[in-house]
């Protein structure tokens, strides 16, 4: 359970789900990099968190941006974990999806992944790690109007398996978690909508919303020594979500 050594990167680290895996990996000893575009978030964040804690701002959207920001926290201490978290989304018709708006989500969530994944990769390849990479219950079942959202996290997770594949010969093992519907300021019009709050919860066999910490748990476990054998893996965290359909965004409308 020890993480003494171990230094984590992770990405939209001032709140939610990334917030709640720095506080996981900090719990078992380990120094944690928080990134983010928000410096007064990121440090207010930082203030309530227990351990040995930095911050970095950065736009994952922006390669250089992730760049830079890896080399300084590698510089900081060695990284041997990165979590690529950061994402955004974007909701409506199908046929009136603009081009703008599906650039930006691409670009964000699966772009965004990619840089986090391919510089913490360059950073870990003398010495292994472990990455992982949050997608979603939104790349495993549709969801109505949120085509762009979908499609960046079915990338995702294979980004995961085709980087996990290349990149074990460096003894990095690379993961995916799939959250369910989780209480986020992301998710905030799905679980607050009473009739799709529902209808997600009759999709899930354990009929509850997600908490940050069902994720953050996950997450560690992926990102530590237990998993020591498991690489290139989409683990749904999503009360069994994933077993049934997607659910009815529209029954809110």
């Amino acid at each position: 359970m020890d993480l003494t050594d171990q230094h984590a990167f992770v990405t939209g680290g001032g709140s939610g789900i990334g917030l709640a895996c720095a506080k996981a990996f900090l719990a078992d000893g380990a120094t944690v990099t928080i990134a983010g575009r928000s410096r007064d978030r990121l440090e207010s964040a930082a203030a309530d968190l227990d351990g040995d804690v930095a911050v970095s701002v950065l736009d994952v959207s922006e390669e250089t941006s992730v760049a830079a920001a890896i080399n300084a926290a590698h510089v900081r201490a060695p990284l041997t974990i990165a979590v690529a978290n950061a994402g955004t989304g974007a909701g409506g018709p199908f046929l009136e999806t603009s081009t703008e708006d599906w650039d930006r989500v691409i670009q964000t969530n699966l772009n965004g992944t990619f840089y986090t994944l391919k510089h913490a990769g360059r950073a870990m390849q003398k010495a292994g790690g472990a990455m992982c990479a949050i997608s979603s219950i939104a790349g495993l079942r549709t969801h109505q109007l949120m085509s762009a959202y979908c499609t960046s996290k079915a990338g995702i997770d294979m980004l995961v398996r085709n980087t996990a594949d290349e990149l074990g010969a460096f003894g990095i093992r690379v993961n995916s978690v799939c959250p369910g519907l989780v209480v986020t300021d992301l998710s905030a019009g799905l679980h607050q909508t009473d009739a799709i709050r529902e209808d997600y919860l009759s999709c899930m066999p354990i009929k509850r919303v997600g908490q940050v910490d069902d994720i953050a748990r996950a997450v560690r476990f992926l990102c530590g020594p237990e998993s020591s054998w498991v690489t290139g893996t989409t683990l749904a965290v999503d009360g069994g979500h994933h077993l049934r359909r997607g659910p009815n965004i529209m029954a809110g409308s």
